[in-house]
């Protein structure tokens, strides 16, 4: 079934997203703030808008995917106004569990229905439309959503209801932040022990160290090519993000009144590293400054 789907933030993630909506036939009119991204969706058979409201005018289904929480409910009030009646809203921006909740509040107050489903799997998952998506909405807007997620990624994970995906992704990430610190200075131990990045790789990947931080990130160069180590720390998940949702997170647990010790470290390694030297590198390279700490 073909979609008419109103794509409002067509950068790194959205541009690619988009794209893959065009490519699964559906109709996609697309807006952003940058005039390279609306040439770049352009290119890739998106209907560029003039303004966020003329995008999603005739959209059944209105994506966002924009950079913070602020942003999703200031641009609600415009699309909730412009929307056809009933369209399904799903934002699949990383925001705090309670803008989500506020989010899908300002749709469904305006006749609308709401879904929340942030994703996982960074620019190369977006591009290869590999994402997981983790989802908060009710059954019946989960299930109408679920086509149009699949269309962009491999996995597509019901969560519960809203503000449940947002949580899952905070969640997610928190124990990504801490592996990555915990698989980097393992290796950085290693390097002080005359032990090889190799030697430490062929055991830790195939013993209980295993982890994603490790067997598909590795922040060394050499035991696994693709990752970033390979490339100067280019980003594929930027330390920026990270720092950011692992903020998410620390506000999250503070709110819960939840210790999350180890998370709240993380958070404060990768404010710090975002804000410094790891601007614009991908997350691994938070191994950099933890080998400067041990030196």
């Amino acid at each position: 079934m073909t979609h008419t789907i109103g794509f409002i933030g067509l950068g790194n993630m959205g541009g690619p997203m988009a794209a893959n909506l065009v490519k699964a036939g559906h109709r996609v009119t697309g807006y952003d703030l940058a005039p390279d991204a609306r040439e770049r969706a352009a290119g890739n058979g998106v209907a560029v808008a003039a303004s966020a409201a003329e995008a999603v005018a005739a959209a059944g289904t209105v994506v966002t995917m924009l950079p913070a929480g602020r942003h999703v409910l200031d641009t609600y009030g415009e699309l909730t106004a412009a929307a056809p009646s009933g369209a399904l809203f799903v934002d699949c921006s990383t925001i705090a569990v309670g803008d989500a909740r506020v989010a899908a509040d300002l749709a469904r107050v305006a006749g609308h229905r709401a879904v929340d489903a942030p994703v996982s799997g960074g620019v190369a998952g977006a591009e290869a439309a590999g994402l997981t998506f983790m989802v908060g909405a009710d059954a019946a807007d989960f299930a109408d959503a679920e086509p149009l997620l699949a269309a962009m990624g491999r996995r597509v994970v019901h969560c519960g209801g809203s503000g449940a995906g947002q949580a899952a992704k905070i969640c997610n990430n928190m124990i990504l932040g801490v592996s990555m610190i915990a698989v980097s200075e393992a290796f950085v131990l290693g390097e002080s022990l005359g032990l090889s990045h190799q030697a430490l790789f062929d055991v830790a990947s195939t013993a209980s160290g295993q982890c994603w931080a490790l067997t598909a990130n590795c922040p060394v160069p050499g035991p696994v090519p693709a990752s970033p180590a390979n490339r100067d720390y280019a980003a594929g998940f930027a330390a920026t993000l990270m720092a950011k949702d692992l903020g998410l997170a620390a506000d999250a647990a503070t709110a819960s009144a939840v210790p999350a010790e180890l998370g709240r470290r993380a958070a404060e390694l990768y404010a710090a590293f975002a804000q410094d030297e790891g601007a614009g590198l991908d997350f691994s390279a938070i191994i950099t400054t933890l080998r400067e700490g041990a030196a």
